[in-house]
């Protein structure tokens, strides 16, 4: 017989309407496949569909035997964030900026945007191309490469819209898991958690190298310098371009130059990964110079982008791939592969954010406007960042605490333990990523003191 169909949980009971049964009952004998035999009264009634909790209940599941998965580290925050009951919660572990009410921003200039991308009556909704939006590919290697850059002129670019920033690196894991001849992909030892697991299941194998020193709570270059050189010839390395998730930590130029001599030196390939372009210092050329050092060289690298941030535009997910190849002949090879593993991954990208951007980019006054938007964003976290390194020093909290204030982009790597954040948790509702990560943008100047009487109580009981 037929499985019963379970009455809607949590809904209010329906009256029932007789001419809406009569028209299943209907519906289902015209469904069943006629029969020669003659019928019975009883088996002429009308079929009636009840529920029926006793037998939705015996009803076996292939996926009985399934496993509840944990909750993803970073966005399990917000989870937690949102059980909470009590108004003077705090969530700091959301990657995404925040006003001084505490409230998420749409950019003016994205909705001047949007609205003449609506008030546009030649628009459709077709679908894009596989490599996406064509103009919006060629602004994006402009803003990141420079629109002076030789390998732009030359046509050693290819470029290819993605699923924001982690759809970039998904596409180009796999990319390179398929055509390059090194599987091993060097990254960060302390790094944006989705990256081993983006990599390794793009068929990469992932090896890390030392990037944060705990002690300093700055850069360990001399560890970096040690690992890569100890990796094979030919690795690829993950590279943040700016303002590195989790730590706030960059190389200044001459380290950045020492690195890219070094992998040079090794044939090392550079992927970078590029989430916070102008969102880190405010300027959009200041936070592409380490990507623009490896280009000028000649060589070959990939580059994922993002307009989550920078934009706003975080449930758009609008990104880009490019890689820079050696001649414009291998760039058209390379698309050519790039569209036999998007095809299948998800066939075209979104239409709407990529034309959001392209609209911006390409409108000088709009895009003086997004450049002074940005700015705002950048200067207020920068803010936020001096105005907690104060908090702090007036209470005399142990410890130093100057890598808040050398520290850069959206996010804090405090130095917490997993066991004071989770004291903070607890007493102060305030909430941020177990290894002590919190989010600048999520700060405001009423937050502030909390935050500060929340570290200060958390270092001084829990040593």
């Amino acid at each position: 017989m037929a499985p019963a169909i379970r009455a809607g949980e949590g809904r209010e009971p329906q009256p029932q309407d007789p001419s809406a049964g009569r028209r299943l009952s209907t519906l289902v004998r015209h469904l069943l496949p006629s029969s020669p035999r003659r019928t019975s009264a009883a088996e002429a009634a009308p079929t009636t569909l009840e529920s029926s909790p006793t037998m939705a209940s015996q009803v076996s599941s292939v996926f009985a035997g399934i496993a509840q998965a944990p909750e993803d580290p970073i966005l399990g925050v917000t989870v937690a964030y949102n059980k909470d009951p009590n108004p003077a919660k705090i969530n700091l572990g959301v990657g995404a900026y925040r006003t001084e009410e505490g409230k998420p921003l749409v950019l003016n200039v994205v909705r001047r945007a949007e609205q003449l991308l609506i008030n546009d009556p030649s628009r459709v909704k077709e679908y894009l191309p596989i490599v996406g939006l064509a103009e919006f590919n060629k602004l994006s290697a402009k803003l990141i490469f420079g629109a002076d850059s030789p390998a732009i002129k030359e046509n050693r670019v290819v470029t290819v819209q993605c699923l924001s920033g982690t759809g970039s690196l998904r596409v180009g894991g796999e990319f390179l898991a398929r055509h390059y001849h090194e599987r091993t992909i060097c990254i960060p030892a302390t790094t944006w958690g989705n990256h081993p697991k983006v990599f390794g299941l793009a068929g990469l194998t992932v090896r890390s190298y030392r990037y944060y020193d705990p002690a300093t709570r700055g850069l360990d270059f001399k560890g970096l310098v040690e690992d890569l050189s100890s990796a094979p010839v030919g690795s690829i390395v993950l590279l943040h371009a700016c303002a590195h998730n989790p730590t706030g930590v960059d190389p200044t130029i001459d380290q950045w130059e020492q690195i890219r001599q070094l992998m040079r030196s090794k044939s090392m390939l550079p992927f970078f990964d590029s989430a916070y372009q102008g969102f880190a210092s405010g300027s959009l050329d200041k936070d592409a110079e380490s990507v623009r050092m490896f280009v000028a060289d000649g060589g070959e690298l990939l580059m994922a982008q993002s307009y989550a941030k920078n934009m706003g535009l975080y449930g758009e997910r609008v990104g880009a791939l490019s890689v820079v190849c050696g001649s414009a002949d291998v760039a058209v090879r390379v698309e050519s592969q790039l569209k036999l593993v998007i095809r299948p991954m998800y066939s075209s990208p979104p239409l709407h954010g990529p034309s959001i951007v392209a609209t911006i980019l390409k409108d000088s006054e709009m895009y003086n406007e997004w450049t002074v938007e940005l700015k705002a964003m950048a200067d207020r976290i920068i803010s936020m960042r001096q105005q907690l390194f104060d908090a702090l020093k007036s209470r005399g909290t142990p410890g130093d605490w100057s890598h808040i204030l050398k520290q850069i982009g959206m996010f804090t790597f405090t130095g917490l333990s997993s066991e004071q954040v989770a004291f903070m948790r607890q007493e102060y509702h305030i909430y941020m990523t177990s290894d002590g990560r919190i989010s600048m943008a999520g700060l405001s100047t009423k937050t502030v003191p909390i935050l500060a009487d929340a570290i200060h109580a958390a270092v001084t009981q829990l040593k």
